[in-house]
């Protein structure tokens, strides 16, 4: 078969497209004929080795994949690496495919979606009414964050770099949006909430942007970070500076909730029904061909995406 292969960490250079051995299917496995590869901002980090866990090497990059066997499509999760036109993934890592869902809206929820969910809802403990900031608003998570926050009640602010990006967020029912480039982030973060501080906001930048949301963090309020896109790290906080306004600073890895069924399982569901009533809407920003991998890692690094870049074996 062939896929794309890493035998040294880089950037977008490294990804080679290669013929390898078909995978077999092992115990507890099924064998899945890809037709859509998902790619997220955490697969730029697997290539260069700065993901939370290590990577080795040689890789196949990429976990999420849209594939057949015996006629049924599946959702899943290929821990061997999804950049390819074949995986065996766990039986118990692969959810059929509602009637009604295509490829490219299945691969929105896998990683990106019950990621956008768990901000919200498990570490965010979003209540109806509550102001929610949203970095990188017009990505994959930030795009379906923003229509769960409104659905949810939240008055939505989101954070974007163009002027494309933010016209985005407000066709997906964002209230206001804030230019991330602008000098002072955490002003313009609490002018956009009528003057008062933030609820909720959900970081993947760093840097900056992560230092300027603290200091626009409201009394009880929560940030969770979920990323580093910026690959720079933010001010270290010192605990008790959080004392004052008792607020909450927290990570969020989607890893911590596979092999959970109440914590993934359950989430995929919901997430499943919302596309079928109608109420989320996800955004395909970008399809490329399996050996254009690179260019679509390129675009995503330059902030040049939105929504869900999706690989066609």
């Amino acid at each position: 078969m062939r896929a794309i292969q890493i035998s040294e960490f880089g950037g977008p250079e490294v990804l080679k497209v290669i013929d390898i051995a078909d995978p077999v299917a092992g115990e507890n496995e099924i064998l899945l004929k890809i037709s859509a590869i998902g790619i997220n901002y955490a697969d730029t980090h697997q290539t260069e080795n700065s993901y939370l866990s290590a990577q080795t090497l040689p890789l196949i990059p990429g976990v999420e994949i849209v594939g057949t066997n015996d006629g049924k499509r599946y959702l899943a999760l290929a821990i061997s690496g999804g950049y390819a036109e074949l995986a065996a993934v766990n039986k118990g890592m692969a959810f059929p495919i509602p009637d009604g869902v295509s490829d490219e809206e299945a691969l929105t929820l896998l990683v990106q979606g019950t990621t956008a969910w768990h901000l919200l809802k498990t570490m965010g403990h979003l209540r109806a009414g509550e102001s929610v900031a949203i970095h990188a608003a017009a990505g994959g998570v930030g795009t379906l964050a923003i229509q769960l926050a409104k659905l949810w009640g939240a008055h939505v602010i989101a954070v974007t770099s163009s002027e494309e990006k933010s016209a985005l967020a407000l066709s997906l029912g964002a209230d206001v949006v804030v230019d991330a480039n602008v000098e002072n982030l955490s002003d313009a973060l609490k002018a956009a909430n009528g003057g008062k501080r933030i609820d909720i906001i959900l970081e993947m930048v760093g840097g900056n942007a992560f230092d300027e949301s603290v200091k626009a963090l409201a009394h009880f309020g929560r940030l969770i970070t979920f990323g580093m896109a910026s690959r720079t790290a933010p001010t270290p906080i010192h605990p008790g500076a959080l004392m004052h306004g008792s607020k909450t600073i927290a990570g969020f890895w989607l890893n911590n909730c596979f092999g959970k069924p109440h914590l993934f399982n359950a989430v995929l569901d919901e997430l499943f029904a919302l596309i079928l009533k109608g109420d989320l809407k996800p955004v395909i920003g970008g399809v490329y061909p399996l050996d254009q991998a690179a260019d679509a890692h390129r675009a995503m690094l330059a902030r040049g995406t939105v929504g869900k870049i999706v690989l066609k074996p």
